[in-house]
């Protein structure tokens, strides 16, 4: 492909990308005149499979999607992030910020029949602080949760934690049932692949590989609801395949870009299919690039700043994304007030990057590479695959040999995240609502915890970057943590642990006839009970 016929390949595709989503937004989220239709199942995509169902301790988007529909948390959200009950019906934050009182749903039964409790809350809590990714600095500041009856849970901190109201979704924090988690190792808990939960749909089937199968709770505290009998997630790991099944209808719902965004203006013309752009503001994801900087040559800052020059992030942006993500050089990304717009992309500079690895004594051998990598990718959507190919051309250039090694989910968190047997590698956060919560676990020292995924994978350590992110996480003034962040973007920006690349802009593919579908800002993250199917 020339270099002109690429540029208006590019320009074209994400101009028709883009118009497909606005065009189709106004009826993908149109309601039927009457009453919701009752019955049926819903088809909808889990790509790739999810490691466990639960999400007391995995923060993968699979887990998060599966275990929402069955676990529940205190409270929902909103577009504009405003929170709405959900197990919780009121709530009350002391004017110290140290005390969150909620009161609970009543006459709530977890799936066994047993009652859901302030206790239920209180064991949750600690749980979420000790084993999530994400709850060991969200709940840092938690010293207790009081349970003066069975409806109320107060949560107590020693610290205020202004961010804490926005961080109690299901997917970030579900509420799972005390009476069968509090003995034994929640980690390996058999309710993680068979859950137990108070949500609108009770756990049925999980045939490996093939789907998930829930069904209808029928005592669902939320009267009336859920509309479908069943929902089944289904696995697809082929790219083409999932294309063809949203065609032929096997597939009625996806999130988070479920099919090749090429085959989006194809599929968006067929009467039957619509998209939806809303229902990713909780989540604001990034693609990035971890360096493990306790490997021999990553560890030396010249080779990561080359790797920097090297790649060339509006290639990532108009040829990897398709033109659907934006330049995001810094862990937050441009959507958030927090972002520093003063840091700029590394310059894509191939003669700075082969002078740092000169200066860094690793030079070309007789022509050949001046070492070799391995680099792996995040098998979730076929992003980071592409990612990775493109990251091997571009290094083999300056004069780095890469090998591209592919492998299934829990073989890439166990290797990144466990057995550390990693180079560098690219990947998908989810940033979130509040750098506190999707930001300070990528870059806290304390969060350095072997076997937990999307934490600290680099093994960085700042003194400084510590002190600004904790001083962050407890900030009330709004000026003051702008500032405190912006300190931290300067410094990972300048020690390079990890090369931020671009903020994708995720799009949901539905079939028509499904309603209700994203009604918040959790999007297929939410418990899907609004959902109904039209005639």
């Amino acid at each position: 492909m020339t270099g002109i016929n690429r540029r208006h390949f590019l320009l074209t595709t994400g101009a028709t990308l883009a118009s497909a989503s606005l065009s189709s937004l106004s009826f993908a989220q149109s309601k039927d005149a009457g009453a919701p239709r009752r019955g049926g199942t819903l088809n909808m995509l889990i790509n790739p499979e999810p490691p466990v169902l639960v999400s007391i301790f995995q923060t993968t988007g699979p887990a998060l999607v599966a275990s929402s529909k069955v676990l529940e948390g205190l409270l929902a959200y909103d577009f504009d992030l405003k929170p709405k009950p959900q197990l919780a019906t009121a709530w009350k934050v002391a004017d110290d910020g140290l005390k969150y009182t909620f009161t609970l749903r009543e006459n709530v039964k977890w799936h066994d029949g047993q009652p859901f409790t302030s206790a239920d809350v209180a064991f949750s809590i600690d749980l979420l602080k000790s084993v999530h990714p994400r709850g060991r600095s969200t709940f840092a500041n938690v010293t207790r949760v009081s349970t003066p009856d069975a409806r109320t849970a107060v949560i107590e901190l020693a610290k205020p934690a202004p961010y804490l109201l926005k961080a109690l979704s299901a997917g970030e924090s579900p509420i799972v049932p005390k009476h069968l988690y509090a003995s034994g190792d929640p980690l390996s808990n058999p309710h993680n692949n068979a859950p137990i939960g108070t949500g609108p749909f009770r756990f049925k089937s999980w045939t490996r590989g093939a789907n998930i199968v829930y069904e209808r709770n029928p005592d669902y505290w939320d009267a009336g609801k859920p509309y479908i009998d069943s929902l089944v997630l289904k696995v697809i790991p082929d790219a083409a395949a999932r294309s063809a099944a949203f065609e032929t209808g096997a597939l009625d719902l996806g999130g988070e870009n479920p099919v090749p965004l090429t085959d989006l203006p194809r599929l968006t013309q067929l009467p039957q299919l619509v998209t939806e752009t809303r229902g990713y503001r909780f989540l604001e994801p990034l693609s990035e690039i971890d360096f493990n900087l306790d490997h021999p040559i990553l560890k030396d800052l010249r080779v990561r700043q080359a790797i920097a020059h090297a790649i060339n992030p509006q290639i990532v942006q108009k040829t990897i994304a398709y033109g659907y993500a934006d330049l995001s050089p810094t862990p937050i990304t441009p959507g958030s007030p927090y972002h520093d717009a003063k840091l700029a992309p590394y310059a894509f500079d191939t003669a700075a990057a082969e002078k740092l690895l000169d200066a860094a004594d690793y030079p070309r051998k007789n022509g050949g590479p001046r070492f070799q990598l391995t680099h792996d990718f995040l098998p979730y959507g076929d992003m980071y695959r592409r990612q990775a190919d493109y990251v091997k051309s571009a290094l083999a250039r300056v004069g780095i040999d890469v090998t591209v090694r592919s492998q299934d989910l829990p073989s890439f968190l166990k290797r990144v995240y466990a057995d550390r047997q990693f180079d560098f590698t690219s990947i998908g956060v989810n940033t979130l609502f509040d750098p506190s919560v999707g930001v300070q676990r990528l870059y806290w020292s304390k969060n350095i915890r072997p076997g937990v995924p999307f934490s600290n994978a680099p093994h960085y350590s700042n003194p400084d970057v510590d002190r600004l992110l904790e001083s962050a996480s407890t900030e009330a003034e709004e000026g003051k943590r702008v500032a405190l962040f912006q300190q931290f973007q300067q410094i990972v920006y300048r020690d390079l642990p990890i090369l931020n690349l671009v903020a994708p802009r995720m799009v949901t593919l539905a079939n028509r006839r499904v309603r209700n579908h994203t009604v918040s800002a959790q999007g297929l993250e939410g418990n899907l009970a609004d959902v109904y199917l039209s005639a």
